[in-house]
């Protein structure tokens, strides 16, 4: 079996999602798939994917939720992405027979060598969050890397040594940076929005983490009244200077 390394440093990167305010638009889950069809676990093979019954590796995947406000008994649309979340105390790791899944001590990203997997998939059936993908066509095990390629890629921009998660989310939800740091950006909006564990009594001592969905009057203070428009008065657009002109000559004045 494997052990898990000891990290000195404390570096721990991770991802957090704020569930306030991802939209369920599964931009995080295929721009993951795209990235890795050529990346480090690339590529990720799919079988009849436009078939009748088509299956494929997905490393993230966006669960949707309704659930009641027990402030105002209001209800309301929760997404949900979920990937690998790099465990302090991973059993996929320890489970593991060859070492072929294991945990980097630099910075605590958990990883597989395909090499050295022989696709028992132990790893799998130890993993409480469902976060591990058999490759038939490989018959190794593959997961999310935290895009390990290119957090550290030094041809790429400094902003844009993220993962494609990250980089790609619309609407911010996704956050990533060092959460073993508690000066950092991001341990500091999980102590600020009372971050969470996903089912933190399994032990597994997540190093990802989530922001719970804010009550009602919370959201509203934290971004604002939406904004509502009237059926009877919608909002005037500028006209274009093709408009414009056509409008003139269409009620005959000068053009």
């Amino acid at each position: 079996m494997t052990c898990l390394p000891e990290n000195p440093s404390g570096k721990k990167l991770g991802l957090v999602t704020d569930l306030d305010i991802c939209v369920g638009c599964h931009a995080c889950a295929v721009q993951c798939k795209e990235w890795n069809t050529n990346g480090i676990s690339g590529p990720l093979s799919d079988t009849d994917p436009y078939g009748a019954d088509p299956s494929g590796v997905w490393f993230n995947r966006v669960h949707t939720y309704e659930i009641e406000d027990q402030e105002d008994g209001t209800s309301r649309t929760v997404h949900f992405p979920k990937s690998c979340l790099h465990c302090d105390d991973a059993p996929c790791v320890t489970v593991c027979p060859t070492g072929a899944s294991y945990k980097r001590a630099e910075d605590g990203i958990v990883l597989v060598n395909p090499d050295t997997c022989i696709g028992c998939k132990l790893c799998s059936w130890a993993c409480p969050y469902g976060a591990r993908e058999y490759d038939q066509a490989e018959g190794v095990m593959k997961k999310c890397t935290m895009c390990v390629d290119r957090i550290y890629n030094e041809n790429l921009s400094e902003e844009a040594r993220i993962p494609v998660c990250v980089s790609t989310c619309p609407a911010g939800a996704r956050h990533f940076g060092d959460l073993g740091d508690p000066t950092t950006d991001i341990s500091k909006l999980v102590a600020e929005r009372n971050g969470f564990d996903l089912m933190p009594g399994m032990g597994t001592a997540p190093v990802n983490k989530y922001l719970p969905p804010r009550s009602g009057a919370a959201r509203t203070k934290a971004l604002g009244a939406p904004r509502m428009l009237s059926i009877d008065q919608p909002p005037k657009k500028k006209a274009g200077r093709l408009t414009s002109w056509i409008d003139q000559v269409l009620s005959g004045g000068k053009v």
